[in-house]
């Protein structure tokens, strides 16, 4: 299986956080969490708010979370409702941090695509990169980013493990979000270019968790 090649390999950190070692706080953004009730999660400002306060009241370096997370959140906007059944499974992982930090690829590649994606609660700025691992092909999503990593990139160009590619957005340039990192893991294309879906229907769960790998894999 792809999930035991990405277990047999050290990659490059992706932030500059020790993920595995630093005080990270784990955010419950699914509707347990009665803070996220009493907040008002359409003002980017309070939402904002909010996590770093969070963070800061954890000593935390960043939030961290989100595989496979039913989410709450997403209900502020209209982007994850336009199916019959609203979208609200997360397929990647989230670290959320101040706006310019750092995002580093974790392994050599090339750039698959790219996008702003400017909608309210979209990714805003994207990268997609391709990477070949004992000959499977996997592809890393980088959503939420600053405008100026688009500058330059063209389909095709080569990327080293531990290239600096982008730093976290700030809103509303990132899709409108408090500051993260929207990283993803994905085995198939399903043929979309500078985008792919980061949230799903609940009843396509399983059918997206084959093909949209538990991303800490490269993280941790």
């Amino acid at each position: 299986m792809k999930t035991e090649i990405l277990k047999r390999h050290q990659f490059h950190p992706v932030v500059p956080f020790d993920l595995t070692k630093q005080n990270v706080y784990n955010i419950d953004l699914t509707e347990n969490n009665t803070d996220l009730h009493e907040i008002d999660l359409t003002n980017t400002e309070i939402f904002n708010e909010y996590v770093f306060r969070k963070i800061k009241e954890a000593n935390a370096v960043c939030a961290i979370g989100g595989y496979l997370e039913n989410r709450y959140i997403y209900r502020r906007s209209e982007h994850f409702q336009q199916t019959e059944e609203p979208r609200s499974i997360h397929l990647g992982v989230d670290i959320w941090a101040e706006a310019g930090t750092p995002v580093y690829a974790p392994m050599k590649g090339i750039v698959h695509s790219f996008a702003n994606n400017d909608n309210f609660g979209d990714y805003g700025p994207t990268i997609i990169l391709e990477h070949i691992l004992e000959g499977e092909t996997f592809y890393t999503l980088y959503g939420h980013l600053n405008l100026e990593c688009l500058e330059g990139l063209y389909e095709g160009k080569n990327i080293e493990a531990g290239d600096k590619i982008a730093e976290f957005g700030n809103f509303p340039i990132n899709g409108n979000w408090p500051p993260h990192l929207h990283f993803q893991v994905m085995t198939d294309m399903l043929g979309k270019k500078g985008d792919f879906p980061g949230v799903c229907e609940p009843s396509k769960q399983d059918e997206f968790a084959e093909i949209c790998l538990d991303a800490n894999l490269i993280l941790m």
